[in-house]
């Protein structure tokens, strides 16, 4: 007999409780993957680049099943992309310079003849781009303050737009791309984003213009979101691939790094020059 004061599994009582297991479990996801980037960030060298190449093949990888290419096609870009990445092995190879970035080119265009796809071959530069810029920075003299208000932004950014979504809803940011989205939370990831780079100029000095900068990039990286929820639509899918409890695919998690990175790297790299 069932108790009349428990609702039965299944009715609409008993939503909220999946609910709240799916935040629990996004909240453990993102704490574990934070702490993974957080170590090899600050061991940097082959361990921050190991890391960079396993995201790197993951996201080619999603990449490509958005755009629904076959599984030979899939391995081939995969394969391409790795040359690149092997390249920017630091103390190994080249490293992340413009021989790396020659290579990424070339793997755009190699993709996009034996495709005939634009798109696909667009993969290449999705990912290599991003990975580039964050190893360049981390080998800048400043490089893990630096290449850590690249990433945290971003976790900052995301957090704040998640969490102050949820709270306050309000009008859509995009409702024909990503329903979920709203102008609450996009204010409140600036604002996180703004918060935390303030927070790492007090504590390790980050420059001003940087911090200046903040609040654009953290729209970028919510632009970079809804580029990726954009990918999704057009393939029918709510998550670009499983292998992440509670996110989904890899470029779920890391769609908003994709446009900061390069970005980040050019307000970096360009005052050194002159």
């Amino acid at each position: 007999m069932t108790d009349p004061d428990i609702p039965p599994t299944g009715t609409p009582d008993a939503a909220p409780v999946k609910s709240m297991s799916n935040l629990t479990k996004r909240v453990l996801a993102s704490i574990v993957m934070i702490a993974v980037a957080s170590v090899c960030l600050a061991l940097g060298g082959l361990a921050f680049w190991l890391l960079a190449v396993v995201v790197g093949l993951f996201m080619m990888a999603e990449w490509s099943d958005l755009l629904k290419v076959d599984a030979k096609q899939k391995r081939l870009a995969q394969f391409a992309l790795s040359v690149p990445l092997a390249i920017m092995a630091p103390g190994l190879a080249a490293g992340p310079g413009f021989f790396a970035l020659g290579l990424i080119a070339a793997t755009f265009f190699f993709l996009t003849i034996i495709s005939r796809r634009p798109e696909f071959g667009a993969g290449a530069l999705y990912v290599g781009l991003p990975v580039f810029s964050l190893l360049a920075i981390r080998l800048h003299e400043d490089g893990l303050v630096l290449s850590l208000w690249a990433m945290a932004l971003v976790w900052a950014c995301d957090s704040g737009a998640f969490f102050v979504g949820r709270q306050f809803g309000g009008p859509k940011l995009a409702p024909s791309i990503s329903p979920a989205k709203t102008w609450s939370g996009l204010i409140g990831g600036v604002t996180a984003a703004t918060l935390l780079a303030l927070v790492m100029r007090w504590a390790h000095g980050l420059p001003l213009h940087l911090v200046i900068a903040t609040p654009v990039l953290a729209v970028l990286a919510q632009g970079g979101d809804l580029f990726e929820s954009g990918l999704k639509r057009r393939a029918g899918v709510k998550d670009s691939g499983n292998v992440l409890p509670g996110h989904g695919g890899v470029m779920d998690r890391l769609d908003g790094i994709v446009p900061v990175a390069p970005i980040a790297a050019l307000l970096i790299f360009l005052p050194d020059l002159f």
